[in-house]
């Protein structure tokens, strides 16, 4: 993922320091009893653990002679207490504890892992969605999607490994060292802590420099299903034009890239475990020889080369897993790290501190010498002022390119003037709140895009826990109410990823029938009627003249037989306002509107004569 200009990464320990918070969050006293429990816990599992190699070594030597005096002088006499019961029992209550206090650790602390989890995944959520549409319009869905499910997954694979197999580890391997220091000689404790610290020095060099290489195998997997994401999305465009070999080897052509990676990681893996093998087994050889030789002097028991294997055994055994450990840690702080940098991105458009919520009386709309551009080279709106009176309609006009959607994406505050202002009822859009502002405002957009769920869901989505008596309203409003009743599942029937299972003009109804819901003072119809056809057109207009009365309304339309109504109609060129007046008006001036509205009668079929009729009238 490419942060903006000027923007790090976290790193690393970035990533740790923001999930920190998450294990042990402020005012929340039961997280933190769960967390200082489990610890508790891990404590107690990892010295039970410890304990029974010398339970071990104690029946060992018991059985074969080589305990305390008094013991085999008492097995003599009574053949019964041969059998070292209290040894037996105590080894097999310290495994049961072991294991015992492991689930009972892993038990109190998943409710911190996924409640961790949770917080992270919505805190991350929330943040994209308060980013600014110029950030999603860079970014593919896709590669979105797979960031933040690696990151979630990658805080419990790494609370599991880091708190429950890395910090036990740790621990047993001080104790076991230490234990083998005072039961039998330095010699001992020093080769098995070289042994581990040159398995640990070799583990994370190497797995470092997998890394780099882990990464890109990441990469090329989250492009290669951004690109698939991408390519279904637009399934009907690939049909269109008879692409889907091409898009077959576009996607093939990510896969192959992914497939590199993946062999590469694959060869370091085996590099990496044939090493780790090499390691242990010199640490082990060295110290069984040890052991032997003591046992060959005299110095030590059968029991205590018992006890010194399994130690080697026991400790070994996580270690051998500790190269899967460290790079299943390597792996997770990687995606940790990515979805957290998506917190790191800043809002472009934000609200002020200590703004006040939008009070919409009337909803007047100004736009005072308006200037704006997506990029500083190419200006698209340079010095637009107007007003839309409370409960008027102004409708906004011109060529592709002219600037016309730019002006409801600044009055929803996607993005911000870079010059003027723009004031609703007296009040600087940037003064208020984005969620009051955006509450007061509706639109019917030429590009409808609908949730993959139900009709009633999409409709209700103009706001959530509407009545059905409601919902009958404004589908009747947006002549929908037949197609429903039409439908086999009617108001349940699922319209598909994006409202593909729909027609444009079923899709556009829904929308004017989801924003009639929500009953905003301010209305926006951005070419709401392109997707219809000819007689859908004038009951739609119908519905929507409707729908404005009273309202104050925005109409940005291509098409200007449907703007014929409006109060004023602006027309806009190259980003600034070179006409503006009623219909009738506009016709009469012979200026841009009037060559627009000539030429569309002619593209209609109407000819150039239809102008001159409507002009005179």
């Amino acid at each position: 993922m490419t942060l903006p200009p000027g923007r790090e990464r976290l790193g690393e320990a970035g990533a740790i320091r923001t999930l920190l918070p998450y294990l042990w969050p402020v005012g929340e006293w039961g997280i933190r009893a769960r967390v200082v429990v489990a610890l508790l816990f891990l404590a107690v599992a990892k010295g039970a653990n410890v304990t029974v190699p010398i339970l071990y070594k104690g029946a060992v030597d018991a059985l074969s002679g080589d305990g305390p005096r008094d013991l085999a002088a008492s097995a003599a006499a009574n053949p019964a207490i041969a059998i070292p019961l209290g040894f037996i029992l105590a080894y097999g209550l310290a495994r049961v504890a072991t294991l015992a206090f492991g689930e009972l650790r892993d038990a109190v602390f998943e409710r911190v892992s996924q409640r961790a989890m949770r917080q992270a995944a919505l805190n991350v959520f929330q943040h994209l969605h308060s980013l600014s549409l110029r950030f999603h319009l860079e970014r593919q869905t896709g590669g979105l999607s797979r960031v933040i499910e690696r990151g979630t997954k990658a805080i419990d694979s790494l609370l599991g490994t880091l708190l429950f197999n890395v910090l036990p580890t740790l621990l047993e391997i001080l104790l076991v060292t230490v234990i083998l220091w005072k039961m039998f000689d330095w010699r001992f404790a020093v080769v098995t802590f070289a042994t581990v610290a040159g398995y640990i020095a070799y583990t994370i060099t190497v797995t470092n420099w997998r890394t780099r290489i882990r990464r890109a195998m990441l990469d090329a997997d989250t492009k290669a299903n951004a690109r698939a994401i991408d390519t279904l999305l637009n399934y009907e465009t690939v049909k269109y034009f008879g692409n889907e070999r091409f898009e077959a080897e576009r996607y093939d052509k990510a896969l192959r890239v992914y497939e590199d990676a993946a062999v590469r990681t694959q060869s370091s893996l085996s590099l990496l475990n044939v090493g780790q093998g090499f390691i242990i087994a010199t640490g082990v050889v060295a110290v069984m020889w040890m052991a032997a030789a003591g046992i060959a002097n005299g110095s030590m028991t059968i029991g205590d080369f018992v006890a010194v294997n399994t130690y080697l055994l026991q400790l070994y055994q996580p270690l051998n897993i500790f190269g899967f450990v460290y790079r299943g840690i390597k792996e997770s702080l990687n995606d940790m790290e990515k979805m957290f940098d998506l917190l790191n991105v800043e809002r472009e458009v934000q609200d002020k501190p200590g703004a006040q919520p939008l009070h919409a009386a009337g909803g007047e709309v100004r736009f005072e010498d308006v200037r704006f551009a997506y990029d500083a080279r190419r200006p698209i709106l340079q010095g637009i002022s107007f007003t839309i009176p409370a409960g008027k309609t102004v409708a906004v006009v011109g060529p592709t390119g002219a600037g016309k959607s730019t002006l409801s994406r600044l009055l929803y505050r996607f993005y911000d003037a870079t010059g003027g202002r723009i004031l609703v009822d007296g009040q600087d859009v940037r003064d208020v709140t984005q969620s009051s502002l955006r509450a007061a405002i509706g639109i019917v957009p030429q590009d409808t895009v609908l949730f993959n769920d139900t009709i009633r869901y999409n409709i209700a989505y103009g706001r959530p826990g509407a009545t059905q008596g409601e919902l009958d309203r404004v589908v009747s409003a947006a002549q929908i109410r037949n197609f429903i009743a039409s439908l086999p599942d009617g108001w349940d029937t699922m319209v598909g990823e994006r409202g593909l299972k729909l027609s444009g003009g079923e899709k556009q109804r829904v929308a004017i029938a989801r924003t009639l819901l929500k009953d905003p003072p301010i209305l926006i119809l951005d070419e709401a009627t392109s997707a219809l056809d000819t007689h859908t057109e004038r009951e739609i207009q119908a519905a929507l003249r409707d729908a404005s009365r009273g309202r104050t309304t925005l109409v940005i339309a291509h098409r200007l037989s449907t703007v014929v109504d409006a109060d004023e109609i602006i027309v806009l060129e190259a980003g600034r306002i070179v006409e503006r007046g009623a219909h009738a008006a506009l016709l009469a001036m012979g200026g841009a509107y009037a060559a627009l509205w000539a030429k569309q009668q002619d593209v209609n079929g109407n000819g150039a004569k239809a102008a001159e009729t409507v002009a005179a009238d």
